[in-house]
């Protein structure tokens, strides 16, 4: 059924090894660099835990018939007591209701016997239960069947969501935290993304057509252990297209004349804008005009843009909803946060009706009684998108940083102007640049972000406004909730899995941590020419397929399983059933590789359809690449440490039984990084030897993924840079290239590299040397006499969140920010980016910094540790670069 662990028997002397390996530990050591910080951002960012029930009160049609349309998601309606989907029309692009009609009811589940419940104080005393069932679900950590109490509720609070909750009261529960919507969508299949139709009242499933091309696929790839009805199942899925989704964007102004950022939850200041970019084509703004009712040049705006202008600001709000309320799909940037929470709470000020506002706050999010709200702050600020997804183009999580690097526009540039200096006409391009940058976001490539989002609700499991705001752990959890619900298993608590699970074998080499991590060869700093780097292609989701890893699979209850052991470890892995997160995984990584990959690259094939492919096998990459990490992750309701830990123990056997393999084929390793091998000068026949080797005695997949005409290592773990035979390079942890340097340090920095990738041989080196020594001397010379401009030291940091939620510590970038509020009344929220230089007194904006102010000391220090990293590896001192001395010869030393 699946590829059992190999006999580890391979025998060989760490200390013979020419190189040193060294060990990183935790699960950040598993991941490419690029996404090492996302497991220790998962408690922030996915919100693990229990989830926010929230119940809506909606203002959509019901109707009884209903065309093809896509569920967009399911949620409570606290008002009517039920379960509610909500469906987007193809044909006339609207949004509809449609309600249980099942007589479901939240529950949940306990091994404690009917009889003995009822006699419960607490639950005899419990009015809101109103009935119990005997059911039979199959624990997978104990490999049997097991019989369960569902205990039923009037209400998803009467089961958990209050200290008095039915949970609460109870010895154990299984189940009860889960969103009662969620748990509905669980128990009747449904599917968000894909299609359904109301019939006679019913909601009913519409199944895409299933080629014979795809059904020879599916039985290839269920022959590597996954049912072939599966396979089938999830290529229907994520093969039907996405519709264009009728939407529009929002952006709105605030005054700022009190001289400190809007409070949104007083809401005192004017609303001064209103802007929308739709997909039909809407461009509007809404302006309230000022008491001198001057508008300025209309110049300035572009010609199709229709603004109107109010001198009522209650008209305007109204005005607002209305049009907010005609679309199905609202789009804002950071409007759970600002936007859309101002919005309700200036019309509450200012006593618009309730009936008239669509917006419906939670604790963490703005909702909408006519439709969906989406907020892209939170989608785009999610590493696995990041990473995976745009391939870390955008570094930055503000409007203006992601709108630049995704398509090449940003945010209109006021200069020394202030929001609350404008004309209303210059107000109005500056808001409605903001709102055509939100939409635009979502429609530029072809709609890429929408159909990205549509495919990873079809492979999570989870609704489109969900989707955007949770991270990558509460994909991957919902969707495991769902296959258990689909396979009657009961759905672990994450203390079952502790007690049974949780024993680490190896030991952390960092403090804190639990286990072992990956593994990383260190290399001697220096220069190499020739060097291949040999890449492990999705090595972790490949261990996790081809070693049956799962929460469920690594240390089961079968005495006869104990002897296929993990190495290092004191783990063994199951050889009777598949695991359930092996199934996925391998599944979803096969389906890329093998169908959804080369059909996005089918010339045979319309552009619509290759488009549509590409759009699905980034959405798994996205999920394969993320699935491996989160098992280590202790907020993860699967949470499961000897998962974590073979994972990393299997890969450093991986990468040291290729070492020495390749030593063996008397090729040099000069350095790895977690899942690649840097390899000097190999010949091609022994390339593909290692590579066929690795396939077949690993079962894993090794591939050439680039090659450089030489690398210059730093003493420091994970710095490096090199350069391709086309003279291009590539960095790697090297400071001169980190976001928040300073443009000044950043452009020597440049200058530096632009002057090695000019070195073609070794000789090259001592001329190239004295260049570098130049530079950093000039560079010095220019700081002690101040010839800068100030903004070419400024250090930018963007925003996690507002300024006034910093109340533990205050980083240098929020007094910065706090300055530009109290002295120029500037309008600062999350994801924006604050400019600030390091002075005398500590720190200043840019726009109020004078070269004077600037501590030069400072900057020549964090010149000094930018260019040490690469000059570690060109074997020269900083503090003699900066002297007289001349430096001896690279290769015979000082």
């Amino acid at each position: 059924m699946f590829t059992q662990l190999p006999h580890f028997s391979i025998e060989f002397n760490y200390c013979c090894m020419l190189i040193s390996i060294k060990l990183v530990t935790s699960l950040e050591g598993l991941q490419k660099s690029e996404v090492e910080s996302q497991d220790a951002e998962l408690e922030e960012e996915e919100r693990e835990g229990e989830e926010e029930e929230v119940a809506v009160s909606l203002r959509l049609p019901t109707p009884s018939e209903l065309s093809e349309s896509v569920l967009l998601t399911v949620l409570y309606d606290g008002a009517e007591g039920k379960a509610v989907a909500i469906l987007y029309n193809k044909e006339d692009k609207k949004v509809y209701a449609w309600y249980d009609n099942t007589n479901h009811h939240p529950y949940l589940l306990t091994d404690i016997p009917i009889d003995k419940l009822k006699s419960l104080p607490q639950v005899a005393s419990n009015k809101g239960i109103l009935g119990f069932e005997s059911v039979n679900k199959y624990h997978l950590l104990d490999d049997k069947p097991v019989k369960l109490t569902k205990v039923l509720g009037r209400d998803p609070l009467v089961i958990g969501g209050r200290s008095n909750s039915l949970r609460e009261k109870l010895p154990v529960a299984w189940e009860a935290k889960i969103r009662y919507a969620n748990c509905y969508m669980y128990d009747r299949g449904f599917r968000p993304g894909t299609v359904y139709k109301v019939s006679n009242g019913n909601l009913v499933a519409v199944k895409p057509e299933f080629t014979e091309e795809a059904s020879k696929m599916a039985s290839s790839i269920s022959k590597g252990g996954v049912d072939v009805d599966v396979v089938i199942d999830w290529i229907n899925i994520l093969s039907e297209p996405a519709p264009d989704f009728r939407r529009v964007a929002v952006d709105i102004e605030v005054e700022t004349a009190e001289g400190r950022m809007p409070n949104v939850i007083e809401a005192s200041n004017r609303l001064i804008a209103v802007s929308f970019c739709g997909s039909d084509g809407l461009k509007k703004v809404f302006v309230l005009m000022r008491s001198d009712g001057e508008p300025g040049d209309a110049n300035s705006l572009p010609q199709d843009l229709d603004v109107q202008f109010f001198t009522d600001e209650v008209e305007m709000l109204k005005q607002t909803f209305n049009l907010i309320s005609s679309y199905p799909i609202v789009l804002s940037f950071n409007g759970d946060n600002f936007d859309f929470r101002y919005l309700k709470n200036r019309a509450e000020k200012l006593g618009v009706p309730k009936n008239q506002t669509p917006i419906i706050l939670t604790q963490r999010e703005a909702r909408l009684s006519t439709g969906l709200h989406l907020d892209l702050y939170h989608f785009f600020k999610n590493k696995a998108i990041q990473v995976y997804a745009f391939d870390a183009k955008y570094k930055e999580f503000g409007l203006d940083s992601i709108a630049s690097a995704l398509m090449g526009k940003g945010k209109v540039d006021l200069g020394e102007k202030f929001i609350d200096n404008l004309t209303p006409f210059e107000l109005a391009n500056y808001c409605f640049r903001d709102a055509q940058l939100t939409y635009e976001l979502t429609a530029y490539n072809d709609n890429l972000v929408m159909k990205l989002i549509v495919m990873l609700m079809r492979v999570s499991r989870t609704g489109m406004d969900d989707l955007v705001r949770i991270g990558v752990s509460s994909w991957i959890k919902n969707l495991m909730y769902a296959i258990h619900r689909e396979r009657n298993y009961l759905i672990p608590n994450p203390e079952d899995i502790a007690q049974r699970k949780n024993t680490s074998y190896t030991q952390a080499t960092i403090k804190g941590k639990k286990y072992k991590g990956a593994i990383v060869i260190s290399p001697k700093a220096g220069v190499y020419f020739d060097v291949v780097v040999l890449d492990f292609a999705s090595l972790y989701p490949s261990i996790l397929k081809e070693y049956n890893l799962s929460y469920e699979t690594v240390r089961c209850p079968h005495p006869e399983c104990r002897n296929n052991k993990v190495p290092e470890t004191e783990h063994w892995v199951c050889t009777k059933r598949r695991g359930l997160v092996s199934e996925l995984v391998g599944l979803f990584r096969d389906l890329r590789v093998l169908w959804f990959k080369p059909k996005s690259k089918d010339p045979t094939l319309s552009g619509i359809y290759r488009s549509w492919y590409d759009v699905v096998q980034r959405a798994l990459k996205v999920y394969v690449n993320a699935s491996y990490g989160v098992y280590g992750a202790e907020t993860f309701p699967f949470y499961c440490l000897p998962v974590a830990e073979s994972t990393a123990a299997i890969a450093r056997y991986v990468i040291t039984s290729t070492i020495k393999k390749a030593q063996d084929l008397d090729m040099k390793v000069l350095y790895g990084d977690t899942d690649s091998l840097f390899v000097l000068n190999p010949p091609k026949q022994k390339i593909d030897e290692l590579i066929a080797w690795a396939r077949g005695d690993l079962k894993v997949d090794l591939e050439i993924d680039k090659e450089f005409r030489y690398v210059a290592f730093s003493d420091r773990k994970k710095n490096y840079f090199g350069v391709k035979q086309d003279g291009s390079v590539e960095i790697k942890g090297l400071l001169g290239k980190k976001r928040n340097t300073p443009p000044f340090i950043k452009h020597t920095f440049q200058q530096a590299l632009e002057v090695l990738s000019e070195v073609k041989s070794p000789e090259d080196f001592e001329e190239a040397k004295k260049r570098v020594q130049t530079l950093l001397k000039d560079a010095q010379t220019t700081l002690k006499t101040r010839k800068f401009d100030v903004k070419e030291l400024a250090i930018s940091v963007m925003l996690n969140k507002n300024p006034d939620k910093y109340d533990k510590t205050t980083p240098q970038h929020i007094k910065a920010a706090r300055i530009l509020i109290d002295k120029l009344g500037r309008d600062i929220r999350a994801g924006d980016i604050i400019h600030y230089v390091k002075t005398y007194d500590g720190v200043l904006p840019i726009e109020l910094a004078k070269p004077s102010d600037i501590d030069t000391a400072k900057y020549i220090e964090l010149l000094k540790s930018t260019f040490e990293q690469v000059l570690d590896a060109l074997n020269i001192d900083f503090d003699e670069a900066m002297g007289e001395r001349t430096l001896e010869s690279f290769f015979t030393g000082r």
